[in-house]
């Protein structure tokens, strides 16, 4: 096995430990949670427990997608099967827009019939043991989604990054209510919602472009001209596309070389700029296109 190979099997069993975490992770803030409501009554602490039940289906629904998305390649799918992630995604923006929308209606209805808290102390306990382990998760979903580009990965540090918001905003309302302030619980609820509705649109948006092909980042992209340009018979780089399945970035170029380059020289070229972008990029697919130079053919 080579190390590329290597490399890439070790980010996958990462990518596959931060979908396990995410699973057991929203399991055990559930269960908490559902604690934590029958005890108080709090409208924040419903909005949090809905909030971690929709955090398990999408979840599941992830992980599920990550095991498929590894799937190698086959007859039916040349490109492999990595858009199960950018669908992964997708899917998660639409169960956290559903949290987001029930929890702003819920607030808005305790707004008008405002109800009493019960068991403070305990919901207070609760919610805040929910935010260690929830900060914990996303710092570790942090590093596997920086280290190996998983958008699903990094779809669910995003959206449990949103419950340290939430969870955090939860605890608040509690205490001012038990300083006096009646509608602290709903309004921070209600605040909630909102951040949590503008976290599935970040997500659903980036799962968006990777379904429709959009290109990679210019910085990306710049830097793929770069490594080609660098064997000196490289005349010019031209008609670069790119864009991104999964993981696994897909890129098309043409490399511009002397007309009178033999087709041996310019095969070993060719396969020269393509070990270089393999080497930079963990997970890549390189289709090259010769160009002879129109001057010289002149």
């Amino acid at each position: 096995m080579s190390d590329a190979s290597a490399q890439k099997n070790q980010l996958d069993q990462l990518i596959k430990l931060a979908s396990y975490a995410s699973v057991c992770v929203a399991v055990t803030l559930l269960l908490l949670k559902i604690f934590a409501w029958f005890s108080t009554g709090s409208v924040g602490v419903l909005a949090s427990l809905v909030d971690s039940f929709l955090d398990l289906l999408a979840s599941l629904l992830n992980m599920f997608a990550i095991r498929y998305a590894m799937t190698p390649a086959d007859n039916e799918h040349r490109f492999g099967h990595g858009k199960a992630e950018s669908l992964a995604g997708l899917g998660q923006a639409l169960f956290i827009s559903g949290s987001a929308l029930f929890l702003i209606v819920f607030s808005i209805e305790r707004l008008v019939n405002p109800t009493e808290l019960h068991a403070i102390d305990i919901g207070s306990i609760v919610v805040g043991a929910s935010i260690a382990i929830t900060f914990v998760l996303v710092a570790f979903q942090r590093y596997v989604a920086n280290k190996t580009g998983s958008l699903a990965i990094k779809a669910d540090s995003l959206h449990y990054a949103s419950d340290l918001f939430s969870n955090a905003g939860v605890l608040v309302g509690l205490v001012l209510y038990q300083q006096g302030i009646i509608n602290a619980d709903p309004i921070i609820a209600l605040i909630i919602g909102i951040y949590i509705l503008k976290s599935a649109y970040d997500i659903g948006d980036e799962a968006i472009h990777h379904l429709l092909d959009h290109e990679l980042s210019e910085e990306e992209q710049d830097r793929i001209i770069e490594i080609a340009k660098k064997p000196p018979e490289i005349i010019d780089v031209h008609d670069l596309r790119t864009r991104q399945s999964g993981r696994t970035k897909i890129v098309q170029l043409h490399l511009v070389m002397d007309g009178l380059t033999s087709l041996m020289q310019a095969h070993a070229i060719a396969d020269e700029v393509e070990d270089a972008l393999k080497n930079e990029f963990i997970d890549i697919d390189v289709l090259i296109h010769l160009d002879p130079d129109s001057e010289i053919q002149e």
